[in-house]
């Protein structure tokens, strides 16, 4: 896919939400977020790939815990501004060391 075709996602602004999805269980590891050549590197890699907000950089899900995200699909809502990517994960995919980043009840 080239960076033209990116452009679809792209309108609202230049960081695209995406959620991870556990392959077979459906059960939402993560939200990261995504700029042009993170989806571009996740598509052409097949791992995924975040923009940190906080440290203004791309990163690769796992790159030094080893908890990789293989990509077994990308998927667009219907305007074109959220991702749910399906993972197959490997370890948890927090920092915490849990499964999930959400874990914590409110209210």
């Amino acid at each position: 896919m080239s960076k033209m075709d990116l452009d679809i996602y792209f309108k609202k602004g230049e960081l695209i939400p995406a959620i991870v999805q556990q392959t077979g269980t459906g059960e939402v590891l993560m939200l990261a977020y995504m700029n042009r050549e993170s989806l571009q590197k996740t598509l052409e890699t097949g791992y995924t790939w975040f923009y940190s907000r906080s440290r203004q950089k791309l990163w690769n899900k796992g790159e030094t815990s080893g908890h990789k995200q293989k990509v077994l699909s990308v998927t667009a809502d219907c305007d074109y501004d959220t991702l749910l990517i399906e993972v197959e994960q490997t370890g948890p995919a927090c920092h915490t060391g849990s499964h999930s980043c959400f874990f914590n009840p409110v209210g």
